[in-house]
């Protein structure tokens, strides 16, 4: 397959349009992360958020609308400026929860109206483990290998992350590759058990981005539960 130049769209050797990825799942994931954390911030409106109120919505919405903007279906061309971008607003929502973890810290050490709300701790919590998994999860989508379009044509020879079904290829149909599904659970787990789990981080961006997402979520989890049990209690 030829390289594509940036700007042109990508074909297959017949000249048909090349389909790399739908984007109806990022899309989907996105929105509902939108929903979320807007429906909290009303919910709970004295919960821990960096920056003006409506800062991290807005710019999830301007990520959602940079990630649709070249082709609202399918991944098939490159456009000047779109990766910069997309890697530019998922670095500030991964910053942003980094920052409000760090706040959140703060406030269970020297005491806030938040840490004495169950409710609002909960939420605040919450807010920060669901963009925290989503997030990490565009992160890892975007940059492995080049991001989607360079992972398609195998424009690498070695990935950032190593699927179960890439040390095993018997697992997998041939030509497998990964789509945003396996690195948005690829978020999930190490969100959950703060390690890798049948992803293994091959290069090392990948092996210490993975240690912070880990550091952020067993911050939020251990504290804010331990803190939200001894309120309720």
């Amino acid at each position: 397959m030829r390289v594509v130049d940036e700007g042109e769209a990508a074909r297959e050797p017949d000249g048909e349009p090349l389909h790399v990825e739908p984007r109806w799942p990022i899309a989907a994931a996105c929105s509902l992360f939108i929903v979320v954390t807007v429906v909290l911030r009303l919910v709970e409106p004295h919960g821990v958020f960096v920056g003006a109120r409506w800062l991290v919505p807005g710019l999830e919405i301007a990520l959602l609308v940079v990630l649709i903007a070249a082709n609202p279906t399918h991944l098939a061309r490159r456009v000047r400026w779109l990766r910069p971008v997309s890697i530019t607003l998922i670095g500030s929502l991964a910053v942003v929860a980094t920052v409000a973890s760090i706040h959140l810290i703060v406030d269970l050490v020297r005491g806030s109206p938040v840490t004495e709300s169950a409710s609002s701790l909960l939420a605040s919590g919450a807010t920060i483990w669901i963009g925290n998994a989503l997030v990490f999860g565009l992160l890892y989508w975007e940059l492995d290998s080049g991001g989607p379009l360079a992972r398609y044509r195998g424009e690498r020879e070695h990935p950032d992350f190593a699927f179960s079904q890439q040390m095993n290829s018997e697992l997998a149909p041939a030509g497998w590759r990964p789509l945003y599904v396996d690195y948005l659970v690829l978020g999930i787990t190490t969100s959950t058990a703060f390690s890798p789990t049948d992803v293994m981080p091959m290069t090392a961006w990948a092996k210490l981005t993975m240690a912070w997402q880990s550091l952020i979520s067993l911050t939020v989890i251990g504290l804010v539960i331990a803190r939200a049990v001894n309120v309720l209690s």
